[in-house]
């Protein structure tokens, strides 16, 4: 690990750089939120994000976050940004606040229940493949419209937007794009079922400036943060 003071310069660093890129493109930098990723990063990751003054985390992986929980300060909040097996829904619903990367209606019906069992509304993105993109994860962009069809009848689920990750490219505009549609297919799906879908959690380490001029409200940042990962 990092020492902290090294961390917080960072933290500010970035932070400082995201206000910027958000006053050139017409926005209120306090529109776009920072998750620092502690994925692979021993726990004291996580409460260097809380000494930084920041509330939330993102983990990729369910039982690395459990784990690190019960040695975290219990005043974090968890979001899971990694994929999501269905056996593990229960789970999840325990342990995070947010789960960002809900991608086909048998894993919506798994928070759904597993949600209510312990009488927690438990917030959700869909994630979506916006850059069509066959090594990742999220529904297509055509199941979209039947995705959130199928969220919104979940009586424990309360839909808060959508999830992306650009493909891997060296070329800017592929992320661009990709962000760029996902923004679109946001404001089409919020107009025509009527509904504020206020999150765009979108944008890493590498495009997170293409994601804000793109309109991300959250950026999930890990290695330029906390430094290389461990091999796991």
């Amino acid at each position: 690990m990092i020492p902290f003071e090294a961390f917080k310069l960072r933290i500010e660093k970035l932070r400082s750089e995201m206000d910027t890129i958000a006053r050139d493109c017409g926005r209120d930098p306090s529109s776009v939120v920072l998750l620092p990723v502690t994925k692979t990063h021993p726990p004291e990751a996580a409460n260097y994000v809380l000494r930084a003054g920041l509330r939330s985390v993102g983990e990729n992986r369910v039982q690395e976050a459990v784990e690190k929980q019960t040695q975290s300060d219990p005043a974090l909040r968890w979001e899971l940004i990694g994929h999501l097996q269905s056996n593990k829904a229960k789970l999840a619903a325990h342990h995070f606040a947010r789960v960002q990367t809900v991608d086909r209606e048998k894993l919506l019906v798994a928070l759904d229940r597993a949600a209510a069992e312990i009488g927690k509304p438990l917030a959700v993105l869909l994630q979506i493949n916006a850059g069509r993109d066959p090594a990742k994860f999220g529904a297509e962009i055509e199941e979209a419209p039947r995705l959130l069809d199928a969220a919104l009848q979940q009586k424990n689920l309360r839909v808060e937007g959508f999830m992306t990750i650009a493909p891997l490219s060296d070329e800017p505009a592929v992320a661009e794009k990709t962000f760029t549609v996902l923004r679109e297919l946001r404001d089409d799906l919020a107009a025509r079922f009527a509904i504020d879908l206020p999150e765009l959690s979108m944008g890493m380490s590498g495009d997170f400036a293409a994601a804000i001029r793109a309109g991300s409200t959250q950026i999930r940042v890990g290695t330029r943060l906390f430094g290389e990962r461990d091999a796991q």
